[in-house]
């Protein structure tokens, strides 16, 4: 994000005085930037010059040399009393100084107790090396300005050409370093606002305010840059695979400036600029790139002449391609990447320079030795440094810039600007030979009706104002015909590409505030669908039942092993993601219990023994399902190929799941607890088929990961709908869950749908009174009960107003292999007291019917 100091905005648009960074944000915010945060000023408290008068230098025991010295900080803070000064001929403070490179005379910067320097640093009188030191002599790196630590700063040095004010007054000021900076968050398609020049021109629309664009070759201080020349240091371009059919690069120039002193330091504002827009300052030759860079937004680069052999080469990666970068790391390329080279020995492009647009290498990289410079201002392709920057995770301030959009016509005065002051505060000398590689195109024109911003903003905005706000931002608008304009968009606008651009930019010169708020009238409302109020009456039931609803992500891995599912079983079928958000959860779910069991673990990890949880959500069932190919983006796709990638999407049904472990009754007063079985997994699927409306039909199963003896098949229209029962011991033991743990899941789309067709009746209230019959059947202990129930239920007709199972008896008296069944029957005429015949006759026609069927005998 840029960073936007007031005093550097000023210098290319108006700012009216007095203007705060509040006041800027503001301002900035009429025009669609967003401000992120104002950054106070990195020193606070008393800051002030200080002219050393004496300096004594003492050896310590440790081997430490330090010096004692007498600073002259102005009548106002000069020996104040009740603090223990040492006695002085003048009036001074005392300060202890490890550094050795000032002298008697010389002015510096002194922070006074109670002085906060960057990094919270909190200046304050103490004792030490047997002297009270009564503040600090300040170095570069301690204000923020720079790196240099080595020696304290001499205000005659660091500010050459400026006359230094008396002890006492104020340094804050004196070095920049009581402005606030307003930082902006900058979208994707303003790349142009990455440097003080876009800021300042969005400045400009916003307020009104003068602005001289420092991107135009007439406006700079040195003069129009030079024409290529025939010496001009030689580039070539070699892109036999552009990416997304862009050129990876469509400009290049190249300046030489020789003769520069290596030591020769950046001046004060430069360095005082980069700390404060967030950059370390390195070197001369570097800070003037990384300057002109935030200050134009073309990011430049600087190679030592010395080690760079001509010609230039950009071309893709090849096989076995290396580079070290400048931040020390070897890396291996990739035939995609767009790649700055060299020739040595006479081998074209054979060497790698550096990652275009991203980061350059460190062979030949400015040292503290170099004296010709090679400056390089290109224009590289947004989508091949975007990848770039992505597959080597270097997210470099220029890659930010280049992936956005650079101004194509910016290279040569970006260049310049550089030469410029490399000559100035380097001592270099410009080359005259330049070169300028330019295979740009201008922006393509685009065709807009004149009505268009009122069609879509709904603001009547005249004819000439919209060309006007299209010529403010530097478009070239034709005349008018038969009220349709071709507007030509400026370099630095590679995003206005089609009319309703051009119209958000109208909409955002003249004021979003202009345009009306105007409420739509709401619809009458239609209520939930029927299936989301399906699955609201299955929340509640569940609810009901005690358990908790969870959201758990869909992602899985090895969760098919330890549910012991067989190898040929389809739920293994599952799809792929090709970039998994963890590398252990590469899969998408095909059953809610891939990860309700892995949440139910995790309870009962965090001692939450009696757990009782469930999950309405999607499963991916991928089987049988082709690859479609990805239509263009030239045009909407046919109808052809929507249909083959609706074909290719996965069935995605919704179940609905839950896991029980523990107690469903705790312990109590009553006596000890219930726990979990079968049958609360059973009584879960009752709720749901009831919520639902649906009658189901349960028959003993076997069916990974449930108990082989103790599950059970829910059927729903004739269909297998989903499964309930305890889990298997060792499933259990495989999710670390307690032993007895049950679950059920539901295809709840295949159960809602079994549904449907049932025409629901209606039943009247009978005013008559029922009458209550009990009946044991005695059957083999294989038989299901449910059957044994449907049987029921099928006897007693249409008398049997309810029929439920009460008892399960087994016993010795019964026999080997032999279970008694108990059934309470509530029977009611709708139009009449039944009779004790009729009663009995249901009792008969039940045991009868059983008896056929299952071979039930009447218990006596």
């Amino acid at each position: 994000m840029p960073y936007v100091p007031l005093s550097w905005l000023a210098e290319h648009v108006t700012v009216a005085p007095g203007t705060t960074a509040a006041d800027l944000a503001a301002d900035l915010v009429r025009v669609g930037l967003e401000p992120e945060q104002i950054i106070p000023p990195a020193v606070t408290g008393p800051l002030v010059v200080g002219r050393v008068l004496s300096v004594v230098t003492e050896e310590h025991k440790n081997g430490k040399s330090i010096n004692y010295c007498r600073v002259d900080v102005g009548p106002e803070h000069n020996d104040a009393p009740g603090e223990g000064k040492e006695p002085a001929d003048v009036p001074s403070r005392g300060i202890v100084c490890g550094a050795h490179n000032f002298t008697v005379g010389d002015d510096v910067v002194v922070a006074l107790p109670g002085t906060t320097l960057p990094g919270d640093f909190h200046i304050a009188a103490r004792k030490t090396y047997g002297h009270t030191s009564d503040g600090m002599i300040c170095s570069a790196r301690e204000l923020g300005l720079g790196e240099d630590h080595s020696g304290i700063i001499v205000l005659r040095e660091f500010l050459p050409g400026t006359e230094v004010p008396a002890p006492g007054s104020d340094a804050i000021a004196l070095l920049g370093l009581g402005a606030e900076v307003l930082e902006v968050n900058v979208t994707p398609d303003r790349g142009y606002c990455f440097a003080m020049r876009g800021i300042a021109r969005e400045y400009s629309h916003a307020t009104g305010a003068a602005f001289t664009d420092p991107g135009l070759a007439e406006n700079l201080p040195g003069g129009t840059p030079p024409a290529a020349t025939e010496d001009g240091f030689p580039v070539e371009v070699d892109d036999a695979a552009p990416i997304a059919g862009n050129v990876g690069c469509d400009r290049f120039v190249t300046r030489i400036v020789r003769g520069i002193d290596p030591s020769a330091p950046s001046p004060a504002w430069m360095t005082e600029r980069l700390t404060q827009a967030g950059m370390r300052p390195i070197s001369l030759a570097v800070d003037v790139t990384n300057y002109v860079m935030l200050d134009l937004g073309q990011p430049l680069h600087a190679y030592d002449l010395a080690t760079v052999h001509a010609p230039i080469m950009v071309r893709r990666g090849r096989v076995g391609d290396e580079l070290t970068t400048l931040d020390d790391v070897r890396r291996t390329l990739h035939i995609e990447d767009l790649l700055i080279t060299d020739s040595p020995d006479g081998e074209l492009g054979g060497r790698v320079l550096g990652l275009a647009g991203v980061m350059g290498g460190a062979e030949t990289e400015v040292s503290a030795t170099t004296t010709d410079v090679l400056i390089e201002a290109a224009h590289f392709d947004p989508v091949s440094v975007a990848r770039t920057a992505r597959r080597h995770k270097l997210p470099s301030e220029a890659a930010k810039r280049f992936e956005r959009g650079v101004d194509p016509r910016l290279q040569a005065v970006a260049a310049q600007r550089a030469v410029d002051l490399l000559v100035e505060y380097g001592g270099g000398t410009a080359d005259p030979a330049v070169s300028d590689l330019d295979r740009t195109a201008r922006p393509a024109p685009v065709r807009m009706r004149l009505d268009e911003p009122r069609r879509l903003t709904g603001v009547d905005y005249p004819a000439e104002r919209v060309v006007a706000l299209l010529r403010e931002i530097g478009a070239t608008v034709s005349e008018p015909e038969d009220g349709v304009v071709t507007v030509t968009p400026p370099s630095w606008r590679p995003d206005l590409v089609g009319p309703a651009h051009l119209v958000e930019e109208v909409a955002r010169l003249d004021g979003y505030d202009n345009i009306p708020t105007v409420l739509p009238a709401a619809p009458a409302g239609r209520g939930l669908t029927a299936d989301q109020v399906r699955r609201r009456d299955v929340a509640r039931a569940l609810a009901d039942l005690g358990l908790v609803e969870v959201l758990s992500y869909p992602f899985v891995g090895d969760t098919h092993d330890r549910q012991q599912l067989p190898a040929d079983d389809e739920r293994r079928v599952a799809l792929r993601l090709a970039n998994p958000m963890a590398d252990d959860a590469p899969l998408m779910r095909t059953t809610l219990l891939d990860t309700l069991l892995d949440t139910a673990r995790r309870n009962v990890g965090r001692g939450l023994e009696d757990t009782r949880v469930y999950e309405l959500g999607l499963v991916t069932r991928p089987a049988g399902v082709g690859v479609a190919s990805s239509p263009g983006v030239g045009g909407r796709p046919s109808d052809a190929e929507l249909a083959a990638i609706a074909a290719a999407v996965p069935r995605q049904p919704r179940h609905v799941a839950g896991v029980i472990t523990g107690k469903v009754v705790p312990d109590g007063v009553q006596g000890p607890g219930r726990p979990a079985d079968w049958t609360d997994a059973v009584d879960a699927v009752h709720a749901v088929a009831e919520a639902v409306g649906v009658s189901v039909e349960l028959a003993a199963a076997e069916r990974a990961p449930w108990h082989p003896g103790q599950c059970a098949e829910v059927r729903a229209g004739g269909a297998v709908v989903g499964h309930a029962g305890a889990l298997h011991p060792r499933v259990a033991a495989a999710f670390d869950l307690p032993r007895g743990a049950v679950a059920f899941e539901l295809d709840l789309d295949a159960l809602s749908a079994a549904g449907e067709d049932a025409l629901v009746v209606p039943v009247p209230v009978s005013t008559y009174p029922p009458s209550k019959e009990d009946i044991a059947l005695v059957v083999d202990a294989d038989v299901p009960a449910g059957e044994v129930l449907a049987l029921v239920r099928e006897g007693a007709g249409e008398l049997g107003e309810d029929v439920r199972l009460f008892d399960l008896y087994t016993g010795e008296q019964l026999g080997e292999g032999k279970k008694s069944l108990a059934f309470a029957l509530r029977l009611r005429a709708p139009d009449r007291t039944l009779t004790a015949e009729e009663t009995a006759a249901v009792r008969e026609r039940v045991v009868a019917l059983a008896a056929e069927r299952v071979g039930a005998v009447l218990r006596g």
